[in-house]
């Protein structure tokens, strides 16, 4: 059995892929800026997850499971767990 391979991360409009150093910002009220493919789309700060993703650069937002690109038949079974909510702990 071979290992599934890491996603390709890309904006599913422009297919622009964010580098390490790309940055979002979470709500006003919270401020915290991170790289939200580094936590599947939830905040470190203050713990919300985000269903869409603005692009950096088209600026248009797509659902966040959206911009993980497997290849054709490696996606993980458990794929669909970064469109569900996170689990209160």
């Amino acid at each position: 059995m071979s290992a599934v391979k890491e996603p390709e991360i890309r904006c599913p409009r422009c297919a622009w892929r964010p580098k390490a150093e790309s940055r979002w910002i979470c709500t006003p009220e919270c401020g915290t800026e991170w790289n939200t493919f580094w936590t599947g789309g939830v905040c470190p700060g203050c713990g919300h997850r985000w269903k869409e993703t603005q692009c950096l650069s088209c600026h248009r937002k797509s659902p966040h499971k959206d911009w993980y690109h497997y290849p054709e038949g490696e996606a993980p079974a458990d794929q669909e767990r970064l469109a569900e909510p996170a689990a209160a702990g």
